[in-house]
């Protein structure tokens, strides 16, 4: 379907008044923002339901923060982008109230079950599906609209032709991030943080695992990285060149991610993009010049880059030499001095530079960096004063920088260090008329139409760049002229005197009738008038139907059934690989499903499982592009159930197959509203998300129906999902799987942390990696709550396994099933098999988790 034509929005992030001042007179047309509340979550991580706790607006500061940038022309999103829990859901409910009649323009919502909730209150607040929603097809935007959504964020993941062969799939609104941290792992699937920290970040509570350091272990030995050990670090987000592109292609707003930078970042980054987008939308070409383009490298940069929006190459996403900002590298070190060090530089650095000499990752990486402030250059044992020269004044040539006493330590610096320059003040200077104006910079069109009739009152009208008209009148009548009558080029040169007010005049039209005159005072008074009243016309909330809507969605929600008694509890086994396999069919278990690197390898396994008569699924990838939807015909056409990992493969298959469907952990289900609507949708059960803790999941046991969930008891938590390929990025010198000669066809690889935990790694069929938890995460001490709930489907799940150890599992899950061993034995085999030993992990409950109210449903 052909996409309207629209100019795209310039979204900038928010966490303060600073930054809300700076994308407002940089061009900003929408900014977007989390808002805190008085009373905090369930998990104690915040007060507001958004991936940044520590930064955004108090509740009571909103409205008048709405109303500021209306007037100023500019649309608020406000980020309500964390998974809900069921105890939390009428305290979401009384925010997205609040957020409401504070006359926010959307809000943007990972939560499926929410952005539904947020509907049903408030039909007339757009619902904006964040990337975390993991949308990366037209059947994953088309999934986020059957929960209310109008407008999806796509998945970082995207290249410039998945973008178009989307937006030439679907009419919804297309956002795109052009600018930023990129996260290693898809968005709303990284569960690092939930298995190492007890956090989560789909709670926003990241605790950036990915960029801490690791040793790479291929089949078991050690592989030398070099200056690489951050290998899932990925650099900065930079589409300023793709800008032309995406206007092209229809997509409606182009967001910059950076909510925890600080104003400069944000108005350079703005500005960049407000003066890209204005140039392709008129047919201009791109204009930035080195000198801006440096400015955002020095803003702040891990690396800047378009990455997987140019297309993929696995060579250049992650550098892995350092995880923190860089900003511009300056020069290369040629020795020390006794009071400082030599540098052949390659751009000009001056007194009061922040300097830091990169030690790289072979000489203790975590240690501290030796850099600071720079004191001044030398040569031949004279300073030098560098205004006015250029980085051609310096080529081929070593200069002695010196710092302040004790600032840098020469013995730690090295001949072939890299050196950076972290901060600019002079970047400050540049930027500071945007940060700390006065009166508006950037300001906004309005049509002006005089009315000036003999006899009659004079009239103003202005009309905004929205449609926005208002009438400005003088009390007096327009007299006859004795001198010099009103014209349309004095009208023009009084009315476009609009300095300090946030308009611009485009265009004057008049109406005059006789030759009247006008003092030029009054004639100003009527365009003050006028600006006033459009003013305040713009900053008014919009009327709302607004209505508590919860207590309804929970009554209409059908009545749980609960598990007999009688009901014996049902093993179901995940495997990788075929030997896997082997060793699970010895155990019969209560079903089999085949989770394998190639597509190629199921149809046998899918007949072996049959042959011995044991019900069979098969996974679905987690993630699935829009040249990737023939693997939905593929996995319909193997007569097996489906583990749908999905929201794009669940919208496909709706209608279009007959197979048993398990909704998986990825669907994101954290609450009553999310299970029940995904189940909905054809699914037999649905796994809950890792975010869950044990006693969460038994409660959501006991509003969904027992027999509709099926419980991962033993498994190692996928920690990253990823688009980056480490098997091609450390195993050969290739960009994707086209020329990479797929090693992870031939080679096990782990990465080892800090702790000495060694994660496995495995790539799937659309070759992204997986990375594991190291240990396993065993439920074995909640076993007897959920039995006693009603839960019977149980999981266990193998990644690098062998068949021993797989056998030993599901034989050890057997006996405690059938009553044969206790818990507690239970744990102590399972310790026992695995050789990096298990781990509660996810599951583990708080101690005060009792003491929270707990959601009673109505009409259940």
């Amino acid at each position: 379907m052909p996409r309207p034509s629209v100019k795209p929005e310039v979204m900038s992030p928010v966490g303060g008044e600073a930054q809300l001042r700076a994308a407002v007179e940089a061009g900003a047309d929408a900014v977007f923002f989390g808002v805190n509340f008085g009373h905090g979550r369930a998990d104690g991580a915040g007060a507001g339901f958004h991936a940044r706790a520590k930064v955004g607006f108090d509740a009571d500061a909103l409205p008048e923060i709405m109303r500021g940038l209306h007037e100023r022309g500019v649309q608020a999103f406000v980020t309500f982008n964390v998974l809900v829990f069921d105890r939390e859901l009428r305290q979401a409910e009384r925010q997205i109230m609040t957020l409401a009649e504070a006359g926010v323009d959307a809000l943007i919502v990972q939560d499926h079950g929410v952005a539904r909730l947020v509907r049903d209150i408030c039909p007339d607040l757009p619902v904006h599906g964040s990337t975390q929603m993991s949308v990366t097809s037209a059947e994953g935007a088309e999934h986020a609209r059957r929960f209310g959504a109008s407008r999806v964020v796509l998945g970082r993941e995207l290249s410039l032709r998945d973008i178009e062969r989307i937006a030439n799939q679907t009419d919804l609104e297309l956002e795109t991030f052009v600018h930023g941290a990129l996260c290693v792992s898809y968005s709303g699937q990284c569960f690092s943080s939930e298995a190492w920290g007890g956090r989560s970040a789909n709670r926003g509570q990241c605790a950036q695992a990915c960029r801490l350091p690791y040793d790479l272990y291929v089949d078991g030995e050690r592989r030398d990285l070099g200056d690489a050990r951050y290998l899932l670090s990925p650099g900065d987000l930079y589409a300023l060149h793709q800008v032309p592109d995406l206007v092209r292609i229809g997509v409606n707003c182009l967001k910059i991610e950076g909510r925890y930078k600080d104003a400069e970042f944000v108005a350079l980054t703005t500005a960049a993009y407000r003066r890209a987008v204005d140039e392709a939308w008129d047919g201009l070409p791109l204009s930035v010049t080195p000198q801006e383009e440096q400015d955002l490298e020095q803003a702040y940069s891990r690396g800047l880059g378009p990455h997987f929006m140019a297309g993929t190459n696995h060579q250049t996403v992650v550098r892995g030499r350092a995880p923190r900002h860089r900003g511009v590298r300056v020069g290369t070190v040629t020795g020390t001095t006794e009071r400082g060090v030599l540098v052949a530089l390659d751009e000009v650095v001056k007194p009061g530079d922040g300097l830091v000499f990169d030690p790289a990752n072979w000489r203790a990486p975590e240690g501290r960096e030796e850099g600071g402030f720079l004191y001044g250059l030398w040569q031949d044992g004279r300073q030098i004063d560098v205004d006015g020269l250029t980085p051609s004044a310096f080529r081929h040539q070593s200069l002695e920088l010196r710092f302040g006493r004790g600032a840098v330590d020469s013995g730690r610096v090295r001949v072939g260090d890299p050196v950076w320059r972290t901060h600019d003040p002079q970047l400050a200077a540049r930027v500071k008329p945007l940060v700390d104006a006065a009166d508006p910079v950037y300001t906004r069109p309005v049509l002006a139409h005089f009315r000036g009739h003999v006899g009659e009152p004079p009239a103003l009208i202005l009309t905004d760049d929205h449609g926005l008209t208002v009438t400005a009148t003088l009390p007096d009548a327009l007299a006859p002229a004795r001198n010099r009558a009103l014209d349309d080029t004095m009208l023009r040169e009084q009315l476009g005197k609009l300095g300090g007010t946030g308009y611009h005049l485009q265009a004057v039209t008049t109406d005059l009738r006789g030759e009247g005159f006008l003092p030029v005072s009054a004639l100003n008074a009527l365009r003050r008038d006028a600006v006033a009243l459009l003013t305040a016309a713009r900053g008014q909330a919009p009327a709302r139907r607004i209505a508590p809507r919860l207590d309804a969605a929970l009554a209409a929600l059908p009545r749980p059934g609960a598990a007999l008694d009688a009901d014996r509890a049902r093993l179901h086994v995940l495997v990788r690989t075929p030997e896997q396999l082997e060793a699970a069919l010895e155990q019969r278990p209560d079903s089999i499903t085949l989770d394998y690197l190639e597509l190629y390898g199921l149809k046998p396994s899918v007949e072996r499982v049959q042959a011995a008569g044991i019900p069979v699924r098969v996974a679905s990838p987690r993630i699935l592009k829009p040249t990737e939807q023939n693997l939905q015909k593929f996995l319909t056409g193997l007569d097996a159930g489906i583990l749908v990992r999905s929201g794009g493969l669940l919208e496909g298959l709706q209608g279009n197959t007959a197979q048993e469907l398990t909704g998986d952990f990825s669907l994101n289900a954290a609450n009553v509203l999310t299970a029940r609507a995904l189940l909905d949708l054809g699914l037999t059960r649905l796994t809950p998300t890792h975010d869950l803790n044990a006693a969460q999941i038994t409660e959501l046991a006991g509003l969904v129906g027992p027999q509709r969930l099926e419980v991962i008891a033993y498994g190692h938590l996928p920690v990253f999902h990823t688009e980056h390929c480490v098997f091609c990025r450390f195993l050969s010198s290739g960009t994707d799987y086209t020329n990479c000669g797929h090693p992870c066809e031939s080679h096990r690889i782990a990465l080892k942390d800090e702790r000495g935990v060694q994660h496995p790694v495995m790539a799937d069929v659309g070759c992204r990696n997986t990375v594991f938890e190291g240990r396993a995460q065993v439920g074995a001490a909640h076993l007897p709550a959920w039995h006693a709930a009603g839960l019977r489907d149980f999981r266990v799940e193998f990644v690098h396994e062998t068949p021993q150890q797989v056998a030993a599992v599901i034989a050890a899950h057997r006996a405690y099933v059938t009553g044969e061993i206790d818990v507690t034995t239970l744990a102590n085999r399972l310790d026992a098999t695995i050789t990096q030993g298990t781990t509660e992990g996810s599951l583990f409950v708080p101690q005060d988790f009792g003491a929270l109210e707990a959601l009673p449903l109505i009409g259940v």
